[in-house]
């Protein structure tokens, strides 16, 4: 196995803020303050940046993949104005009810990110702002984080969270957090 510093994040609430009503163009993508900094923190710390995120409204007909390609264009432009490098996004396009193991909270895309990566998930951080972010890293080995911005504060306030589970005012926190335990 090599010996990559992985992390991996969802993309809405935790990178860019949400919509209840999905994320459909790249004009509704909008980063919350500092987390594209923080990812370029993560970069400069030897961090490979990897997101992973639910998009079922593909499945829904509410956008097409080129939409959902312009999106992320925009996210990796935006990300690159401040230095910053995701390395790759994963991403379900399947609806709840298609029952697929990469929607999470099945652990499907994240062993598929270990797979890529030849990567031992066990102590990997995945940060998210819904409990089946954290989830879907639990149960392969991953430390849960949770973010408070996009669902975070109701994820929090319904409990449940997995055991282990530490939670973040928002992804620029996190990283100045997990940064400062690497330098222990």
């Amino acid at each position: 196995m090599a010996h990559t510093k992985l992390i991996i994040l969802d993309r809405d609430g935790v990178i860019n803020h949400d919509s209840a009503e999905f994320i459909k163009t790249p004009d509704e993508w909008i980063p919350i303050d500092g987390s594209l900094e923080a990812i370029a923190q993560l970069n400069q710390a030897g961090y490979t940046v990897v997101v992973a995120t639910n998009q079922s409204g593909i499945s829904r007909k509410l956008f097409d993949m080129e939409t959902l390609n312009a999106i992320h264009q925009k996210m990796h432009t935006a990300a690159q104005h401040v230095g910053a490098t995701i390395d790759a996004v994963f991403f379900c396009p399947h609806a709840a009810d298609f029952n697929c193991d990469c929607r999470k909270p099945k652990p499907g895309m994240i062993r598929e990110i270990a797979k890529r990566y030849d990567i031992d998930l066990s102590d990997v951080p995945v940060v998210g702002d819904s409990l089946r972010d954290l989830q879907a890293g639990f149960i392969v080995g991953c430390t849960p984080h949770l973010v408070l911005t996009g669902k975070g504060q109701s994820t929090v306030n319904a409990g449940g969270l997995p055991p282990g589970s530490v939670v973040h005012e928002n992804l620029a926190t996190m990283v100045n957090q997990l940064l400062s335990e690497d330098q222990e």
